[in-house]
């Protein structure tokens, strides 16, 4: 059997018919083909706290995938500021107001010191299209490089770049595509391989007449199937991207705010400053609000020849959010907490792989954790481990290129407990995969 690309929206993903469930009958009805949903039966959530889900069957869930409430669902410190906020004032990004500056200033404090000016809007999509336009305008060019099986959102221009949501036809022709920095795609030394793959892509779009305007990718390889490591391969990436003349895009949408548990931003694992960072999904625990944060020069000669404006994406209450989202994390230690508990997981994990001939890698870094399963279905094997996790009320999802991986995005709230839950479902699960033919 030959391995097949999938799309990001089919793994782990509800492709039934509504039988007799009256909402999910609702669900299919209003939202038609563009409804997504998880899991063979979908679940109805009713309500969240900390790491836990329940259903309105009055099943609880551990989340270990929704890395959107990364400090905890319904946070009382976050929900009490963005209702403070809310009842006393929600006006659009157009009028002066101290708690933006001072969620930026504090935003900014977590940064390089190079950079200094951010643009606030709603989504990771958002970010990332004007970090796009960004870069095109800085180099003059058009071409942009992303890993295999990257996703940085759903605007035209995003979903251009993001190989995991296409679902039928060829790369986009501005676009050149590299493998994940592993050993089975560049041998011993996966970082270097990795830089030479944008090196060449480099001089194939700059012979095509594009250029090189940006390399993007997540600092950690999220939808590649979890790549994290070796430390260090960013920077000799960002380094061949530059040589081109083309710019360094950090979308830390995902492993943004702490996850990897080596500091707030998961570049900083790699030891070098991108030109551009893009922020979001945790950025408010829930409340949409996405950002891009650059250097002056590069914004200002963006905006000599288009004004960017965003309603909703500097208003107080989006301010608020975002500000008790990083009280949280410092005043709870979660950073911390994430090295902690993540390093946890992996050593266990890796105990568990060692004697299971099902599992291929596990990876990651903090509590963004990917375990490759093996064989030519392992994308099948994947699906029946995130049914059967459901099974013993875990929330975990799907990864790679073929669906090969299991991803787990736990919140950094995670107590020692809730590990341990898991490890005791996925060993249970794992146990109870069909024999292999």
């Amino acid at each position: 059997m030959t391995a097949r690309s999938r799309s990001i929206l089919d793994m782990n993903a509800f492709q039934g018919i509504a039988g007799g469930d009256a909402l999910l009958a609702r669900r299919l009805a209003n939202f038609g083909a563009a409804s997504v949903l998880f899991y063979d039966q979908p679940i109805e959530l009713v309500r969240g706290r900390g790491q836990w889900l329940e259903a309105a069957d009055g099943t609880s869930y551990l989340d270990f995938y929704n890395n959107v409430m990364s400090v905890g669902h319904c946070h009382p410190h976050v929900t009490a500021a963005i209702t403070a906020q809310v009842s006393e004032l929600t006006i659009n990004s157009r009028y002066l107001h101290p708690k933006v500056e001072t969620y930026l200033e504090q935003l900014k404090a977590t940064l390089p010191v190079a950079l200094s000016n951010a643009v606030l809007c709603c989504s990771g999509s958002e970010a990332n299209d004007l970090a796009m336009r960004i870069a095109m305008k800085a180099t003059n060019a058009r071409g942009f490089i992303v890993t295999e099986a990257a996703y940085h959102g759903n605007t035209r221009a995003v979903t251009e770049i993001s190989p995991a949501s296409w679902t039928r036809g060829g790369c986009p022709e501005h676009v050149r595509i590299v493998a994940a920095p592993t050993v089975a795609a560049y041998g011993a030394d996966p970082g270097a391989g990795f830089a030479a793959a944008i090196a060449t892509a480099s001089a194939d779009l700059k012979a095509a007449g594009f250029g090189l305007a940006a390399f993007i990718c997540d600092s950690i390889l999220s939808s590649d199937g979890v790549h994290a490591d070796p430390p260090g391969f960013l920077a000799m990436a960002a380094d061949a991207a530059r040589a081109a003349g083309g710019l360094c895009i950090a979308d830390e949408v995902q492993p943004g705010f702490g996850r990897t548990g080596a500091g707030m931003w998961g570049f900083s694992r790699h030891g070098f400053v991108p030109d551009i960072v893009t922020i979001g999904k945790p950025m408010g625990n829930g409340y949409p609000i996405a950002g891009v944060v650059t250097r002056p020069e590069l914004l200002a000669q963006f905006c000599e020849d288009t004004g960017y404006f965003n309603t909703f994406g500097a208003n107080p209450v989006a301010a608020a959010a975002g500000l008790a989202v990083l009280e949280v994390i410092r005043d709870e230690g979660l950073i911390a907490n994430a090295a902690r508990r993540g390093d946890a997981l992996l050593s266990a994990l890796r105990d568990i792989a060692a004697r299971s001939d099902r599992i291929a890698a596990i990876r990651g870094a903090g509590l963004f954790l990917g375990i490759e399963m093996s064989g030519p279905d392992a994308g099948v094997t994947v699906r029946c481990m995130t049914e059967a996790m459901r099974a013993r009320r875990i929330l975990i999802g799907a990864a790679g290129r073929f669906g090969e991986t299991l991803k787990l995005r736990p919140p950094l709230s995670l107590t020692e407990e809730d590990a341990e839950f898991f490890l005791k479902g996925f060993a249970e699960a794992l146990d109870g995969l069909p024999a292999t033919q």
